[in-house]
């Protein structure tokens, strides 16, 4: 068969048999050439990208890689450095090399997420199935035609009548390398995707020139853009695990009239309303510090206490990661404060260019482990949620993500944010040697007033839409959330909602925590599920993490055993109360129990003199008084359910515990 290769130094036919091995076509290029380095020599099926070094495919024929008769591919090298300006190579010592993996090429070894295990080793659970057509199938119940066989999960005509807007990720690599075609066998050798980049190429490959800023060629520079709908999404749908999660989040803007930011902790699934789809669930949102106004807010990224989050985040019964972020963008109405603004709307915006540069910028930072890209990165799954207003005055949450055009400009410092939160613009060429910046030409597609497609460039400004993808979003019919309980403190709410280990002792003692122990010396499984239920809250486990009052490992275990789906066992909190740390927690709370309170500010005969330092002396003075003048003020007394303390300040939170009253 024929073999056509374009290079530097011209365009090539060899005659090989399909069955001759990758070397034989190598040996035939280097010919070709001169002083080229071996080592460097790329080849390619596209003119720019998808190169794939020749030496990782030794003892590879040409049939099994797909290479066919009449094939064009494009080789690159680089030329051997000549005896002047070679440096000597420094061997490494043999126990580092051992340390290395050896044959495994970077996409080899991506650790994927288990969503893609689950649709790349269940592959035909991705065909969209279709019935009996009664007019058009003439065969048997169990025979199958045309008419009636299972369509491909990128089928057009499916999506287009299923208002799918983009296919799925795993949709997209099917399409992109069919099952069963030549071009799998290929993309098991040379994958199919490749991370954007709009980065000029330095050095440049013809090494004609010196470096960018200095010089640039076509050979280096990036191709014009064109901004387009992007085909792919790699989420394609938003799920709230509990209504409770975004009801706890919001009640800080409802008590300050400040927006507020939390990251999402969640996990991916597998999503069977598209086809091979995968959705984001969320099961607790953290809130970093921040700092909130009426009209936005100012964070830090990253933040202190990120690396730790992370981590624990690991070690729930289903593990969890950051997969995205929210925020709010909430004001009342004038004519009536119970409802908000309709303010996002395609009269306006959805999101505003500023937050689709710090969307890009998220997802440039969290790229997703993939098999199917050369560098074992591809893209991100990062979600941005919205909390904001609907046409109704309601609030509802919106979840989009920006496009890999988007990332691949924001990492070259392409675009910034414009007074008008609908338009991004496009930055200037800058030369200068501290802050290099090449800008390609930048297009985008619109119809006009006779419904005609027009090219239009995007300089200075282009729509931001553009660069968006839209992820759909719901909650649950059937909640079923890894943590039952919201209850406690929110971190980062200083003023709002502090908290603190006091608070904690006081519900441990109120829960007669002491006095449970392990399911086989018995005891009341009732207080054993009140426990279970009370300490299955991320933010009340996340905030034990950084009291110093138990242990990394048993952390592991507190997490483990507040987000189990088996509560309910009996058993289900064993593992935790024979931990070290929790007879730690015990002790602390023994000690911090508050003792009983007296009826008067004078000790009771033979009763304790101690009080709970907590509570002002002149507190129990009132409680008499009140009693005395039988109940007068009792109205307004309200007896916190953690801690039982009689508030009388008429507030939403316990002054002694903090939790709600």
């Amino acid at each position: 068969m024929v073999v056509r290769i374009r290079s530097k130094d011209g365009n090539f036919r060899f005659n090989l048999a399909p069955s001759a091995d990758i070397s034989e076509l190598v040996t035939k290029i280097l010919e070709t050439t001169t002083d080229a380095d071996p080592e460097t020599l790329t080849i390619s099926d596209q003119p720019r990208g998808n190169e794939q070094l020749v030496s990782a495919l030794k003892g590879r024929s040409l049939e099994s890689l797909g290479i066919k008769h009449g094939d064009l591919y494009f080789v690159a090298y680089q030329s051997r450095p000549s005896p002047s300006t070679s440096t000597p190579q420094v061997q490494a010592p043999a126990s580092s090399a051992s340390t290395e993996p050896t044959g495994k090429r970077a996409w080899e070894l991506a650790q994927e997420d288990p969503v893609d295990g689950y649709w790349r080793s269940h592959e035909g659970k991705g065909k969209i199935p279709r019935g009996r057509d009664s007019r058009l199938c003439h065969h048997g119940p169990n025979a199958m035609c045309d008419h009636c066989m299972p369509l491909e999960p990128y089928e057009a005509a499916y999506h287009a009548e299923h208002n799918i807007k983009h296919l799925s990720y795993h949709a997209y690599l099917r399409k992109l390398a069919p099952k069963g075609s030549a071009a799998t066998t290929t993309a098991a050798v040379l994958p199919p995707l490749e991370q954007l980049s709009y980065k000029v190429k330095v050095p440049c490959p013809t090494s004609s020139h010196p470096a960018w800023p200095a010089g640039i060629c076509t050979a280096c520079q990036p191709s014009a853009i064109t901004l387009q709908s992007q085909p792919f999404r790699m989420v394609d749908h938003l799920e709230i695990a509990s209504m409770d999660i975004i009801d706890r989040f919001l009640q800080a803007w409802r008590k300050t009239g400040l927006q507020r930011f939390g990251w999402l902790i969640g996990r991916y699934e597998p999503y069977d309303k598209v086809p091979m789809g995968v959705k984001a669930v969320v099961e607790a949102i953290h809130e970093p510090p921040q700092e909130g106004e009426l009209d936005g807010l100012s964070l830090g990224i990253p933040w202190e206490d990120e690396p730790r989050i992370r981590e624990l985040a690991k070690h729930a019964s289903s593990p969890l990661a950051i997969v995205g972020y929210i925020f709010t963008d909430l004001e009342p109405t004038p004519e009536d404060r119970s409802k908000t603004l309709y303010k996002r709307h395609p009269q306006s915006f959805f999101l505003s260019s500023l937050e689709a540069i710090f969307a890009a910028r998220v997802q440039l930072d969290n790229p997703t482990p993939s098999r199917s890209s050369p560098t074992g990165l591809f893209a991100s799954r990062m979600v941005t949620a919205v909390l904001t207003g609907t046409e109704d005055g309601a609030i509802d949450v919106n979840a989009y993500q920006v496009s890999e055009q988007a990332v691949a400009m924001v990492e070259t410092d392409m675009i910034e944010a414009s007074v008008d939160p609908g338009i991004v613009r496009v930055k200037d060429e800058d030369r200068s040697q501290d802050a290099a910046r090449y800008v390609p030409d930048v297009f985008f597609r619109y119809k006009n007033e006779y419904g005609l497609e027009v090219k239009k460039s995007a300089k200075p400004c282009f729509p931001v839409e553009y660069l968006m993808v839209n992820v759909s979003h719901g909650f649950p019919q059937n909640p079923s959330p890894l943590f039952r309980s919201s209850k406690f403190n929110i971190e980062n709410r200083p003023g709002l909602e502090d908290q603190r280990i006091e608070g904690v002792m006081r519900e441990l003692s109120r829960l007669k925590a002491p006095d449970i122990h392990p399911s086989f010396h018995g005891g009341d499984p009732q207080q054993r599920a009140e426990l279970a239920n009370w300490l299955s809250d991320w933010h009340l486990i996340a905030f034990l993490g950084t009291t110093q009052l138990i242990s990394q490992e048993d952390m592991k275990v507190l997490l483990r055993v507040g987000s189990s789906p088996n509560l309910d066992d009996p058993t289900a909190l064993d593992e935790l109360l024979q931990t070290e740390s929790w007879q730690t927690l015990l002790t602390f709370a023994r000690e911090m129990a508050p003792s009983a309170r007296p009826t008067s500010s004078a000790p009771a005969p033979g009763g304790p003199a101690r009080m709970d330092e907590d509570i002002p002396h002149e507190l129990y003075d009132q409680f008499a008084r009140e009693e005395a003048a039988g109940g007068g003020g009792g109205g307004n007394i309200r007896i916190c359910p953690h801690c039982t303390f009689e508030n009388t300040h008429g507030g939403s939170d316990c002054e002694v515990c903090g939790l709600p009253l």
